[in-house]
């Protein structure tokens, strides 16, 4: 508006020529226009700010001024054509400096419009007032064959396809089969279930997040117990046993980091990597039957033998095919450990993601194992492409009929080191010395009896506040209470918490002392919802009861809880400011087990620690302080 203000001011003279009254018209009107919307916008800002999230009392006149903010977008359309009209017309010759300036604005007033469309697109949730259907449990029950009751169903029908068309909108540019539509089914449900029951809107997620983040802060800078001190002091045994997976764990992740071909290797050299990538493009390739899938110009490859360090010679089988449940590894000949290494790609595309959210439970039996149990259905499915190819191909049986007495080591990070865990399992029986290192596994991968199990043979490495190790529907499910927790009983208006909390994360300092309707109470008190907790939470979903309640059913929750594989070394890194550390950063490490990992930690970091370069750059400074205590 200021600028087209300016533009009309300017050149206010100048509009007498042919065609010049059409576009001062439309220049005035498009600046009523605009002041118009932005006096709507102006009053829904400050009606938006009144109140707190769980009172909307002051809010009660804000669907009205939406409503009309929404009438405006029709003359606003309206208007945005006839410019485009007007100004396309060649009866229009006047000075041309006006004429680009109304050009420009039209073009802005319709990239206003795009981008709004899509803002309400993506936000605007089409089941409306139907999730005040959902019934307590309780409730439904009494219902079964009612009207209520069939009407429940059908908008649990409607939320999944709801949930199902915005994921088909989201992966539109891969290629659709019968396994991708399965997944979206199975992932629309996941969604459906996870969301169905709460009254949340973004920010009120963000302002929760925040919230947590300060609280968790404050948890963090209390005294620990003797008792909790004492329990975390390894013996030498057990610290010399540490020591050697650290040295062994930073060898073998930069098999992992190298699966993730030559996107890896850019990000970690981004001055560098193009250049010596087109100098090696046409060199050092292996014979065509060695590579499977797609690697235009020999980047993956390239990139594989720049990070790893091995000679092309020394690789067995690789393979960059990549669908849904079909995750690209490589398989190659580590001679500085006497290995073959199984190094297994993770989440890069669309189809790993859809393979990540395919969160269903499944049994795992094998014949030659005795502890069966639950484990992530999609990364078991990806697993099992693997181990087919590995097996039936004959890879393995060629990779040691060079190395006969080489050991084998499966490694992977992320979606890799999942799939590297269960890809173990299963060849475990086959080859009892092999060794897995998954790095930043998710959270939700095996239950208790197969992750108990793993104890023998997996490494499990996890750097800090890493999200996804922690990410497990049972954890999620706290994660969204203690959000509706939180948020619900602030008594503050929502932009507080996101203005300041905004400068906590940015600048860091203390964390803030919100009041809250919870302060005070009892502890007995704080275990049953308040009035404005209940008032966001329409029902419990299912995956949330079964944390509370015992089933009185023999069959499993929908989301039992799973857990990372393996033994547990969990890295922490140490510095003395809390939010800009020096370059030099130290980093320590300890045996850990899995109940650590029962609950999402909100950080600045929860992602920058699942990255591959972050792991590994933790276990390099770890190894290199191991290595110079021992020359010392």
């Amino acid at each position: 508006w200021i600028g087209i203000l300016v533009l009309y001011t300017v050149h206010k003279g100048q509009f007498n020529c042919p065609g010049g009254g059409l576009l001062h018209s439309y220049l005035l009107g498009l600046l009523i226009l605009l002041a118009s919307i932005i006096c709507v916008l102006s009053a829904l800002v400050y009606i938006s700010m009144q109140g707190t999230i769980s009172n909307p009392g002051p809010r009660k006149s804000l669907p009205k001024i939406l409503y009309t903010r929404l009438l405006l977008y029709f003359p606003e359309f309206i208007w945005a054509v006839v410019g485009a009209v007007w100004v396309s017309d060649n009866s229009v010759q006047c000075e041309k400096t006006v004429v680009n300036g109304v050009i420009g604005t039209v073009i802005a007033s319709w990239i206003i419009i795009v981008f709004t469309i899509i803002g309400v697109v993506i936000v605007f949730d089409p089941l409306g007032g139907k999730k005040t259907f959902y019934l307590p449990d309780g409730v439904s029950r009494n219902l079964e064959s009612s009207h209520s009751g069939q009407l429940l169903y059908n908008v649990k029908s409607s939320a999944t396809r709801v949930w199902e068309k915005r994921i088909r909108l989201l992966c539109c540019c891969i290629v659709q089969d019968d396994d991708h539509r399965v997944a979206f089914t199975s992932i629309a449900e996941l969604f459906r279930n996870y969301f169905s029951d709460t009254d949340l809107v973004p920010s009120d997620i963000a302002a929760g997040l925040i919230l947590l983040h300060q609280e968790q802060d404050k948890m963090e800078n209390c005294p620990k117990e003797p008792e909790e001190v004492l329990c975390h002091s390894p013996s030498s045994l057990v610290t010399d046993d540490l020591d050697v997976e650290l040295e062994n764990a930073a060898h073998y992740m930069l098999f992992a980091a190298a699966a993730y071909g030559w996107p890896y290797y850019v990000y970690t050299n981004p001055y560098t990597a193009l250049c010596k990538l087109n100098g090696d493009c046409c060199r050092n390739r292996p014979t065509d039957s060695e590579i499977t899938g797609s690697d235009r110009h020999n980047f993956h490859f390239g990139s594989i033998l720049k990070i790893t360090g091995l000679q092309y010679r020394d690789f067995i089988h690789i393979s960059f095919h990549n669908k849904i449940y079909e995750i690209p590894f490589f398989v190659a000949l580590d001679h500085k450990k006497e290995a073959i290494v199984v190094a297994v790609r993770g989440t890069l595309s669309f189809e790993d993601i859809l393979t990540d959210l395919s969160a269903d439970c499944e049994d795992l039996t094998l014949e030659e194992v005795l502890e069966n149990g639950f484990v992530h259905k999609g990364i078991t499915q990806a697993a099992n492409y693997i181990y087919r190819k590995l097996i039936n191909d004959g890879i393995l049986n060629q990779a040691f009929t060079i190395a006969p007495e080489y050991k084998l080591v499966i490694v992977g990070h992320s979606l890799g080191g999942g799939t590297a865990s269960i890809l173990a399992i299963m060849l475990r029986n086959s080859f009892p010395t092999l060794r897995c290192y998954a790095f930043s596994p998710p959270g939700g991968l095996l239950s208790k009896s197969l992750a108990d199990y793993t104890k023998h043979f997996i490494v499990s490495v996890i750097v800090g506040k890493d999200l996804v190790a922690r990410l497990s529907m049972p954890n999620m499910e706290d994660l969204k209470r203690r959000i509706v927790r939180i948020v619900a009983n602030c008594n503050r208006p929502k932009y507080h918490f996101l203005l300041r909390g905004c400068w906590y994360e940015v600048f860091g300092g203390d964390p803030d002392d919100f009041p809250t309707e919870l302060d005070g109470r009892s502890q007995d008190a704080l275990t049953q919802p308040l009035l404005a907790e209940e008032s966001l939470m329409v029902h419990r979903s299912p995956s949330y009861n079964a944390l509370e309640e015992e089933s009185h059913l023999n069959s499993p929750p929908q989301y039992p809880h799973l857990y990372l594989p393996g033994k547990i070394i969990h890295i922490v890194e140490e510095c003395s400011s809390r939010r800009l550390c020096s370059s030099d950063i130290k980093y320590s490490a300890r045996w850990s087990n899995e109940t650590v990992f029962s609950s999402i930690l909100i950080s600045p970091k929860m992602i920058t620690d699942h990255m591959p370069d972050v792991v590994l750059k933790a276990l390099n400074s770890l190894s290199q302080e191991h290595g110079s205590c021992l020359s010392c």
